[in-house]
């Protein structure tokens, strides 16, 4: 699919990648121009999400166009590997659990969803990937600040931390395009619920 340009708004973010083919950020379609105008972009995966058309050439009469594609390797020093652990945010918790409540197994929009720490905090518990699950707010508040066995829950699931791919689908949620996701899917981890 080939946007024009009254359809800008609609135009997906594109996944940027290092020369290598390794995910880095999602850029705006206007961030990706700058780096086809520059001339960084080496090589592209993907359709065309936007077709741009420029004036027409004095020489030639012919009318310049920039094909934006939805995945796009850009030159440049390559980036070291990804260390530590992608920010923890209710969103991309909430998309990792799948918007299902970890311990009553029914799925909710995300105001009714909670980030319940499954060793509380004020247990010595700590905010981090691996001891965060969704939960209701009913599941959350049965709970409190006990553990699962002095109240009688169990987990459907163990919570994970992320790889960097992962993350990058689970704070563009709802907004990747299939030949993006696929990409993103070739690096995710096993546990991933995302593969599901």
């Amino acid at each position: 699919m080939v946007a024009t340009i009254s359809e800008f708004e609609r135009v997906p973010r594109i996944l940027r990648l290092d020369i290598s083919g390794k995910p880095v950020e999602w850029v705006s379609w206007q961030e990706a121009v700058c780096l086809y105008a520059r001339d960084i972009v080496v090589w592209t995966l993907g359709d065309a999400v936007l077709r741009l058309r420029g004036g027409h050439s004095r020489v030639s009469a012919t009318r310049s166009t920039m094909d934006i594609h939805s995945i796009i390797a850009c030159d440049g020093k390559m980036l070291p590997p990804v260390r530590g652990v992608p920010p923890l945010t209710n969103e991309a918790l909430f998309r990792r659990d799948l918007s299902v409540c970890l311990y009553c197994g029914k799925t909710f929009p995300d105001g009714e969803l909670t980030r319940d720490h499954v060793v509380p905090l004020s247990r010595r518990g700590q905010d981090v990937w691996d001891n965060v699950v969704a939960a209701c707010k009913r599941c959350n508040h049965h709970k409190g600040n006990r553990l699962l066995e002095d109240c009688g829950m169990e987990l459907l699931a163990l919570p994970y931390v992320p790889n960097f791919a992962e993350y990058l689908a689970l704070t563009n949620s709802g907004r990747i395009l299939g030949d993006q996701m696929d990409f993103l899917k070739k690096s995710f981890s096993r546990q991933s619920r995302l593969l599901q």
